[in-house]
């Protein structure tokens, strides 16, 4: 079991005074190797539930054992620490510092995992997406949808047992979703990395063997429903 998620709650204050409850999550479980996609609604909860998982938000309550590590007893430093050695997050927006072009933002992420810069493996990644030919060109010279190629690559640098991917297809056309669909899924496949892809598209849901429903997972969208 590579993670584990038990009775976590989250809420946010509202700007009047008060608070919104936003997550009440009994249990999510998630095997080593194992690709679960969570689906979901925008404004759902979905990034925030990643959020917790990857220890950037901590919860109001619960536990979140990340390959035998209780997350919600580390300080914000040790969190930090598991996250860059456990983990890969491919966010919706990039996330790619300007300055730096493509090889140096994957060798980036490896520093903050182990401290080494295996150019090798970041030269190859980025081989894999399909970006052999643009190391040195900076994010500003790029698509989108090579953007986006790019964090994958970071996300998996330092060879992470959990990656999260939040809408990964969200800000790229058509003729790029699939391929970087494709590309996450055979990377996790061949590096036996766990995988939680959060989306709110059916067709691309559908392709995962696991689909996790958040209204299924979360009480507080439960009682909404009722």
């Amino acid at each position: 079991m590579i993670l584990e998620v038990t009775n976590i709650q989250k809420s946010f204050p509202l700007p009047g005074g008060g608070t919104v409850q936003i997550l009440d999550v009994p249990q999510l479980k998630v095997d080593s190797g194992e690709q679960t996609v969570l689906l979901g609604q925008s404004g759902g909860g979905k990034t925030t539930l990643l959020h917790i998982i990857a220890g950037i938000t901590t919860p109001d309550k619960g536990s979140i054992l990340l390959d035998g590590i209780e997350l919600t007893k580390l300080s914000e430093q040790g969190r930090d620490r598991v996250r860059a050695a456990k983990l890969g997050y491919v966010f919706q927006t990039f996330n790619l510092l300007p300055g730096f072009t493509a090889l140096e933002n994957v060798r980036l992420g490896m520093t903050f995992g182990n401290g080494k810069h295996d150019i090798t493996r970041a030269t190859r990644l980025l081989e894999r997406v399909g970006l052999g030919d643009r190391l040195h060109y900076k994010p500003s010279q790029l698509s989108v949808g090579q953007q986006q190629r790019i964090s994958v690559a970071r996300a998996l640098a330092n060879r992470p047992r959990l990656l999260l991917a939040d809408e990964p297809t969200a800000n790229v056309d058509a003729a790029n979703q699939q391929k970087i669909i494709d590309l996450i899924r055979e990377t996790c496949q061949e590096e036996q990395i766990a995988l939680i892809m959060v989306t709110h598209d059916l067709k691309l849901a559908q392709q995962f063997p696991r689909i996790e429903r958040l209204e299924d997972l979360n009480r507080v969208l439960q009682a909404v429903a009722k």
